[in-house]
């Protein structure tokens, strides 16, 4: 991508900040844009003025792009509003942080996307990199934004990026090893439709070539479908047995086997994993055949998946109190995310759930609370579809509504005794209550460890 010699950025968040910072230097002229006031961005507003960029905000926060040729977006922003159909239509280039990123780097990239699994796996890609004594930049949905250091990162480093769909929107370039956890309904409240989204996530492999290597999950239908449109080579994984290919990644008898050119490699057994659930061992075995690609040697993969134990606000363990054990997972943005936790935890389960809508369905989840919870606690705006999706799938027991996160825990703290399990894992949006998951989950794991 050329830079021009004006700019207008979109959304004034941690990666579009960065952005700006990094256009500004390049001496771009850059006009700002974001639907909040100056007074509700505070300091971002105060960064800049100090940087000499034009703020523009409030209602017409869009109007500034009828008269620029490079526009950069937020990546959580709808992309078919009237004024960005308008700047394309006359042929404006519009991308995102992600996609200068891409465009910039000159190492080699692997890109992580799906619906769940992506920041575990793209956490295990790089651990394992890392200790295969290589430099090692992660970074995308995760992380700190790379933009302001790309030019720095030597060719022989490796960037680890974990994708949104959103952020692949507005990419025109695919990284050398893409990867695809799983699809199922997320985001419905961003994208039009679900094919919409789908489409969005394709764009991980949609620009790579022939050189380059796409890894699949094999237990996914519609992600095993991806292998016929690749103009790369592809590798499937599967927990289930061997999806055949003289590439691939899999379990067979309890072993993780990895197989390149026809010629197995035995890697660890199952029952060395530190990480819990089955969900895990898809994103194991994703990682694994992303870190062989990328020519990890055996002993730094077994290394990292002896001891990964998991990432912060994905069923992580807060405290056992009175004989009660407490998770955080509040990473469990989806029904779907929420259904890898209770199918991981044990019965009986007292679930606390809820939070803004992102338009998916929660029928989901339905059959796991039905057999494993024993008390539900919801809070947010998706109190009643949650409460009404369940009792559709036969949950008859109590379902109590809090206010807000703190009486969550205290409705928790009476409905469990010894044995049971406290779980946070909301299959929601944090936006109705907080900044995003981390800080939902940060004041979550605050309230449990203040419990007496």
């Amino acid at each position: 991508m050329e830079l021009q010699r004006r700019a207008a950025v979109v959304g004034i968040g941690v990666s579009n900040l960065a952005l700006i910072r990094y256009l500004v230097h390049k001496g771009v002229s850059v006009t700002a844009c974001d639907r909040r006031s100056a007074a509700e961005l505070g300091e971002r507003a105060a960064e800049l003025h100090r940087l000499g960029v034009r703020l523009v905000t409030g209602e017409g926060y869009l109007a500034p792009l009828a008269d620029h040729d490079l526009i950069f977006l937020t990546p959580g922003m709808p992309k078919h509003l009237p004024e960005i159909e308008a700047a394309r239509r006359r042929g404006a280039v519009i991308s995102g942080e992600i996609g200068l990123v891409l465009d910039l780097c000159r190492a080699p990239v692997i890109g992580v996307t799906g619906s769940a699994g992506k920041t575990t796996t793209t956490t295990l890609i790089g651990e394992i990199l890392r200790a295969s004594a290589r430099e090692i930049h992660v970074g995308g949905n995760i992380g700190t934004p790379l933009i302001e250091k790309v030019e720095a990162i030597p060719p022989e480093a490796v960037v680890v990026l974990e994708l949104s769909s959103f952020q692949l929107q507005l990419v025109r370039r695919s990284p050398h090893i893409a990867v695809i956890t799983n699809i199922s309904p997320n985001h419905l409240d961003v994208h039009a439709t679900m094919e919409e989204y789908v489409e969005a996530k394709k764009g991980i492999f949609r620009c790579q070539s022939p050189a380059d290597w796409l890894v699949l999950n094999a237990d996914d239908p519609l992600v095993r479908s991806f292998a016929d449109e690749a103009r790369s080579r592809v590798v499937l994984f599967s927990r289930r047995g061997d999806p055949g290919g003289r590439d691939a990644a899999f379990i067979r008898d309890g072993q993780l086997v990895w197989r390149r050119g026809g010629q197995e490699l035995p890697t660890l057994l199952v029952e060395e994993l530190r990480l819990p659930g089955l969900h895990n061992q898809e994103n194991v075995l994703a990682a694994m055949a992303a870190c062989y690609l990328a020519g990890a040697p055996l002993s730094a993969v077994r290394e990292v998946l002896t001891r990964f134990t998991g990432v912060e606000h994905r069923i992580e363990p807060v405290r056992v109190l009175d004989g009660v054990k407490w998770y955080n997972d509040s990473k469990a943005t989806s029904p779907t995310e929420a259904v890898a936790a209770l199918s991981t935890l044990p019965a009986p389960i007292v679930l606390i759930a809820g939070g803004s809508d992102k338009g998916i369905p929660f029928d989901p989840i339905a059959p796991l609370v039905k057999e494993k919870v024993k008390c539900l606690i919801l809070t947010g705006p998706t109190a009643p579809k949650i409460e009404e999706a369940v009792r559709r799938g036969g949950y008859t027991g109590p379902v109590h509504r809090a206010a807000d996160m703190a009486e969550a825990v205290a409705l928790a703290r009476a409905a469990a005794v010894s044995g049971d399990t406290v779980l946070l894992s909301p299959a929601c949006a944090s936006f109705d209550a907080y900044r995003n998951f981390e800080e939902r989950g940060r004041h979550f794991k605050s309230l449990v460890e203040a419990l007496q």
